[in-house]
């Protein structure tokens, strides 16, 4: 696994912390990756494998996650969105290449309509298409049924690294444990055993989570970017199950302009470790 540098950036009440997976030429382009709601920065270290220095990656550990976890709320996509962009300033690289997974797409998709001077182009990654609730539904269900075991893993407490570790291999979308996910997941815990904890401020991933479901400027983000876009969805879902959140049919419902491409053969987080995705990148 190649190693990334730790840097850290100012933001409003403190420092956000960012790993650099630094470019083999000076030239390249720089690209800056937003994760999901209760991931942290090295959930990009298998895009970082793919890219194999062609560009100059960084990615944030998101307000109240990881080692971002101390800076102080308020929370939401909006906060987040600010964060990226001082994030791009302080590179003061010129417009960058923008990429958002899950949550993080909304996320990024918010960043690009308020500060559309700062990107070159915006990739989506099976998130930033807000569907209305169900009626009947409530929001708190609806939360729980979007993010299943990511979010209950956060009242947890594990006895081990190896305890947590166990918990992660028996996801239906991480079948395929490697060195990456292992650093990634292990990243999150916090605390000492027999009590290691989820790094995620739970304040701040129900607060986000709402937003992603319920926020008028966060769902109408995708349809005001003036930036060059791609979507890309998977093929599967959170817990790899034939219904993925995005197919052909919702998105026409939602009234999708971008152009958008399904990657097959894969599920809501291995869509980030594919070859497609690198390619859009470089």
């Amino acid at each position: 696994m190649t190693l990334p540098q730790h840097l850290t950036v100012p933001v409003d009440g403190g420092d956000l912390a960012v790993l650099h997976w630094p470019a083999a030429d000076p030239g390249a382009p720089v690209v800056v990756a937003v994760h999901g709601i209760t991931a942290n920065a090295l959930a990009w270290a298998g895009l970082a494998r793919l890219l194999d220095g062609r560009v100059a990656l960084y990615a944030p550990d998101l307000r109240g996650r990881a080692a971002s976890r101390d800076l102080p709320g308020p929370w939401g996509l909006g906060r987040h969105a600010e964060d990226v962009a001082a994030l791009i300033r302080h590179l003061d690289a010129g417009p960058v290449r923008l990429v958002g997974h899950s949550m993080g797409a909304w996320v990024s998709a918010v960043a690009a309509t308020r500060h559309p001077e700062l990107l070159a182009d915006l990739v989506l990654v099976d998130g930033a298409v807000t569907f209305p609730l169900p009626e009947g539904v409530r929001e708190e269900d609806a939360l729980a049924a979007v993010l299943g075991p990511a979010l209950a893993r956060l009242s947890m407490a594990f006895e081990s690294r190896e305890a947590y570790r166990g918990f992660w291999q028996a996801h239906p979308a991480f079948a395929e444990w490697n060195e990456e996910l292992d650093a990634y997941t292990q990243r999150d815990l916090i605390g000492e055993a027999p009590e290691l904890v989820s790094s995620c401020v739970h304040e701040a991933i129900t607060t986000d989570g709402a937003q992603v479901l319920l926020d008028p400027e966060a769902a109408g983000a995708i349809h005001r970017l003036t930036v060059p876009t791609q979507f890309l969805y998977a093929e599967r879902g959170l817990l790899n199950e034939p219904q993925a959140l995005y197919d052909e049919g919702r998105l026409a419902a939602a009234k999708v302009t971008v152009p958008t491409e399904l990657l097959a053969g894969t599920s809501h987080y291995s869509i980030i470790w594919a070859d497609r995705l690198a390619e859009l990148l470089v």
